[in-house]
């Protein structure tokens, strides 16, 4: 993982497992999702509601956990794999022949599995809010609520590029949980971590907040490397040492007024538990994601039109800055948004929306929270001198529209739909074929999560067959895929460059 948390070793992310595999989206739902919401502390029911409330002391957890336990639920799913039997012997094959290692030797099985995880209630009328590593690839998600009913959920939509989704249940009336400000919240201030940790029963556990807009790069995974603009993953994480762990995944991390200030979504350990560290999704985040996956069915990305680069000193000198703070525009996007403003390569942004800004993850979440067509105020650092500019964010297409869901694409959907598989893929040259004694083929080159990870096979394994048709071509692999029926899985057959031997995988589609 590319962070500076490499040398941990491991950065887990926090369900029983993770779980892989597609999205359950149900079309286009044009309902939004009703918030329960704190007052802004900049209005007189805000400070109010400020002075009335427990204020952050130690000692002073009960009243919190008491108001957001009833909305923190359990989350047990469900997950079907394919999974390949061991291969045949070469010496068997050489007595029997070679089409014995063909046969049920190398048949695919289905096996299911469980895992588990947190959610919290976000509405009265259903609508759950969890990460996408608890739900993603469930073939059913099932709902614990803390007073024991149980319920069927359906998945709303998911986001791995902030590890959020929305699964819904079908009840009313449910306690949901009071949404607070993550903006405001004070490094050292007291938070509670709310979940179901190692499949226990709901646990609560106390820290304080010990650093904000932390970025790990534990999402980077998650990009879609084959698109032709790959979005970058948000994450300006709340980092905690409330004691978290595996079960965790989801839950809620809340004030000392029990307001949900984040989604707890992983830690940072050598072992993959609690070594002191803890990293939540900012509720300013999770609100906005949440609001467009039960609305549009995706998220709505607003994009500046730059090419960012963060300050230090060092940067700073390299780049010929004349301040060493701030987020430095590298381009400008010919068309994009900071280019119809006027902003222009060598300017620095040091302010958003009142805010200093000075670090990449903090531009991103600020951006991440708003849609194509909202105005961010910026002031930026031009040559020594500060200039204020409104910048009207784009959608990735460099309109101000809605993109639904099923527009939703940025490269054609071959590569799009290949890319779910969880890999990266490259056609053979002419040349290599020739060496191999094959007429062509596609090969895999990186092997990322998802799908693939989930079977056997290595990276550099060369594709010739799927599902019973030649593949030479990735358009060839593309139409196999698109042939596929729900619930089937994808098997391929192919060789590793140094054997002649030819390998079964079934991945689950």
């Amino acid at each position: 993982m590319k962070s500076n948390w490499k040398s941990l070793a491991i950065i887990a992310l926090l369900s029983s497992f993770v779980t892989l595999a597609a999205y359950n989206f149900l079309g286009f739902n044009k309902q939004d999702v009703v918030f329960n919401e704190s007052a802004p502390a900049s209005t007189p029911i805000g400070r109010l509601a400020a002075l009335t409330a427990p204020q952050s002391a130690p000692g002073d957890f009960a009243y919190a956990a008491e108001a957001a336990t009833p909305a923190v639920v359990h989350i047990k799913t469900t997950i079907t794999r394919t999974v390949r039997q061991q291969q045949i012997p070469d010496i068997f094959r050489d007595f029997f022949g070679d089409e014995f290692g063909r046969g049920n030797g190398g048949a695919p099985q289905r096996q299911r599995g469980q895992a588990s995880g947190s959610g919290v209630i976000i509405s009265q009328d259903g609508y759950i809010v969890t990460n996408n590593h608890v739900v993603q690839g469930a073939d059913e998600v099932e709902v614990i609520m803390t007073d024991k009913r149980s319920f069927k959920a359906k998945v709303i939509g998911t986001d791995p590029l902030t590890d959020l989704a929305v699964i819904q249940v079908n009840a009313k009336n449910l306690p949901a949980i009071t949404l607070g400000d993550s903006d405001v919240l004070k490094l050292g201030e007291w938070v509670l971590a709310v979940g179901y940790p190692l499949d226990l029963e709901s646990t609560v556990t106390a820290g304080i907040v010990s650093a904000k807009s932390r970025r790990i790069g534990i999402l980077d995974q998650n990009i879609d490397r084959n698109a032709e603009k790959p979005d970058s993953p948000v994450e300006a994480f709340i980092q905690t040492d409330a004691a978290i762990n595996p079960g965790n995944s989801g839950g809620a991390l809340v004030n000392l007024r029990g307001e949900l200030v984040g989604i707890n979504s992983a830690i940072a350990s050598a072992t993959g538990y609690y070594s002191g560290y803890g990293f939540a999704v900012p509720v300013s985040l999770v609100k906005k994601v949440s609001a467009d996956l039960v609305k549009y069915g995706n998220v709505q990305r607003g994009y500046l039109g730059i090419i960012p680069v963060e300050l230090n000193s060092l940067r700073a000198q390299e780049l010929g800055s004349k301040i060493g703070r701030g987020i430095y525009i590298n381009e400008v996007v010919e068309g994009g948004a900071s280019a119809a403003a006027g902003l222009k390569k060598g300017d620095v942004i040091v302010k958003m929306e009142g805010q200093n800004v000075d670090s990449d993850a903090q531009m991103r979440e600020i951006i991440g929270r708003r849609r194509p067509g909202d105005v961010i105020a910026m002031t930026v650092n031009r040559n020594g001198d500060l200039r204020d500019f409104r910048v009207e964010l784009r959608n990735r297409n460099g309109g101000r529209d809605i993109i639904k869901k099923s527009d939703n694409v940025s490269v054609s959907s071959a590569s799009a739909s290949l890319s779910s598989l969880g890999a990266d893929f490259e056609e053979l040259t002419a040349t290599d074929a020739k060496r191999l004694g094959i007429d062509g083929g596609v090969r895999i080159k990186r092997i990322r999560d998802g799908k693939m990870s989930d079977t056997d096979i290595e990276e550099g394994f060369i594709i010739v067959k799927a599902n019973g048709k030649v593949v030479r071509t990735m358009k060839d692999l593309q139409g196999a895929l698109n042939s596929t029926k729900e619930g089937e899985g994808l098997l391929l057959i192919g060789m590793y460059p140094n054997s002649s031997r030819m390998y079964y995988y079934a991945v689950p589609v």
